[in-house]
């Protein structure tokens, strides 16, 4: 969590984090080589730099794919979060060395321009064997450039989150670009099963890592309490909540985080600012609800960000009758002062 706005706020976790992916990648990079020119040592250079860095890419997509489904899972996965966008770039920078290469290989030797000879090479659009797989390529390398260059925060706040999570969503999209790149490329070319078997695999794995977590995470929408005669809504017991820590539950489609610290109770909306982070899978630190996707914090009584920070969300009035927990269904504005429960 930052105030002013910097290239990369380099601290000793970040280094850790990219000498770990930078050291990451080479590795791939010499063992790919390696086995290819052991068992192949026919092919071209261009070849092999081709698909090292195309395999590499695709490699930390799926990886980049999974980190969100396993943080909702379990917190543990957490630390992958924290720097994804870092992964994100990485990821691009290797899908940009493939697609150079493969442009340069393929489209830079006649006197067309070679982009504009990816779309006009083949038309052959209605063929399943002679589809122009690399304009799909190109299309995803272009959503992944998209993403990479607006992955700073500069960009989220003038944005705004919502339209930029959004847009960042586009990940889902370029995903399956590549995918229908990389099996048509194969179907083609080699006919290879084993990369269109993998390629089946780290979609089911995907797939079924996001389904189970919506899975869980609609039992969570599901949890509204019953309502008593004044209009409030049940949470739970008191004793069902850790200390500095929270309960998440529905409210008509909204979900609040219901905090227990230092022999208080207070409730804000469950939605980090930054970008969108479950508020209430955090915990309070040093008096602060602190977001686990990226460490923003708020007043749990209040809502607010402390000084000179500006994030607001609503808050909700608190009620606590024989040990158990109830909350008044109508939120406060973004930033109201509520009183804490004591207990």
């Amino acid at each position: 969590m930052g105030l002013d706005y910097k290239l990369v706020l380099w601290n000793k976790n970040k280094k850790k984090y990219d000498t770990i992916i930078g050291l990451g990648m080479l590795l791939y990079l010499v063992v790919f080589i390696g086995l290819t020119l052991a068992f192949n040592p026919e092919g071209t250079a261009e070849t092999l730099i081709i698909r090292a860095f195309g395999s590499l890419a695709i490699l930390i997509l799926h990886v980049i794919l999974i980190i969100g489904p396993l943080c909702r899972l379990n917190p543990k996965f957490l630390p992958l979060l924290y720097n994804r966008r870092h992964l994100g770039v990485s990821m691009f920078l290797a899908a940009l060395v493939h697609g150079a290469f493969s442009i340069i290989h393929f489209h830079a030797l006649g006197n067309v321009n070679p982009i504009y000879s990816i779309f006009t090479s083949n038309l052959d659009y209605g063929s399943l064997t002679n589809f122009p797989f690399q304009v799909l390529g190109f299309l995803a390398l272009l959503i992944l450039f998209f993403m990479a260059s607006t992955s700073h925060d500069f960009f989220l706040k003038n944005l705004s989150p919502k339209i930029w999570k959004g847009l960042h969503m586009m990940v889902y999209v370029a995903y399956g670009l590549v995918i229908l790149h990389v099996f048509l490329g194969a179907f083609q070319q080699e006919t290879s099963m084993a990369t269109m078997g993998i390629l089946v695999i780290g979609f089911l794995l995907i797939s079924g890592l996001h389904l189970t977590a919506a899975i869980k995470e609609s039992k969570i929408d599901s949890s509204e309490g019953e309502k008593t005669d004044d209009g409030w809504l049940e949470v739970c017991n008191i004793n069902e909540i850790a200390e500095n820590r929270a309960k998440i539950f529905s409210i008509e489609n909204e979900r609040v985080a219901v905090f227990k610290y230092d022999g208080k109770l207070s409730a804000i909306h469950n939605v980090c600012k930054h970008q969108g982070g479950p508020l209430g899978e955090g915990k309070v630190v040093d008096g602060c609800v602190t977001c686990p996707w990226h460490g923003y914090q708020y007043l749990p009584e209040n809502g607010q960000s402390p000084p000179p920070f500006t994030e607001k969300v609503c808050t909700y009035e608190l009620r606590l009758e024989n040990d158990t927990i109830y909350i008044n269904p109508e939120g406060k504005p973004e930033g109201t002062e509520v009183e804490p429960i004591t207990y």
